[in-house]
């Protein structure tokens, strides 16, 4: 299990990084402990991600801005960040490689602007925030979007990393979360086959429930 909490780890902060990127905020790596920005990152997207157990809090902290808004991905739940709260606790999750199946609605990779804005607006509540822009679409990452009645009614996001699949964003709008899932878990296997998908959640019943178990927990700090 360690193996794969280590490959969750890196693939989500490589996820960080490619968002990161598409908005012109790139990050740095720092010797295989923190991955970080010194700018502010876009919203709901850390300033650091943790890649070690024995990173410290002055690994993270020397490379970002932490004044009032910064946010850390304690990604082994083993910091303390003086000044800080938490935001949230969640668990890093694993699933074996899914099999190819049938979906009970059809599926699509998002492959153009105007789509992708369909995609936020199902994905944020009727809003498009800018979050996901136009260049994530020139990235390896598949932002995927399902529809019934021709609308958008559930999505989510593949990232492929070492050896894994990165599961993020998954969301349901306009269907049950559980055919978000198994939607997800389709693509998966039909775009990225053989192999194990990671993630993490903050609210397990959902994916324990379609094969993933847990694999430790995270921490995610914020500064107000």
């Amino acid at each position: 299990m360690t193996d794969l909490r280590v490959a969750a780890v890196h693939d989500n902060a490589g996820w960080c990084d490619t968002m990161c990127r598409a908005h012109g905020v790139p990050g740095t790596y720092h010797g295989g402990r923190v991955w970080a920005s010194s700018v502010r990152t876009p919203m709901f997207y850390p300033d650091a991600v943790t890649l070690s157990p024995d990173t410290t809090a002055a690994d993270v902290l020397s490379g970002i801005d932490a004044g009032p808004g910064a946010s850390v991905k304690d990604s082994y739940a083993a910091l303390d960040l003086p000044g800080f709260d938490v935001l949230f606790e969640a668990q890093w999750i694993h699933r074996p490689a899914p099999g190819r199946a049938d979906t009970a609605i059809a599926w699509e990779v998002v492959g153009d602007a105007a789509t992708l804005g369909e995609w936020e607006r199902a994905a944020f509540g009727g809003e498009v925030t800018g979050l996901f822009p136009p260049a994530l679409l020139k990235e390896e990452v598949r932002i995927l979007g399902a529809r019934a009645g021709g609308e958008i009614v559930c999505g989510s996001v593949l990232t492929p990393g070492d050896g894994v699949a990165g599961v993020s964003n998954v969301f349901a709008s306009g269907c049950d979360s559980g055919t978000a899932w198994a939607g997800t878990l389709a693509m998966a296997a039909e775009l990225l086959p053989g192999r194990p998908l990671v993630g993490y959640e903050s609210d397990l019943e959902v994916p324990l429930g379609h094969g993933f178990t847990s694999i430790g927990p995270l921490r995610v700090w914020l500064r107000s």
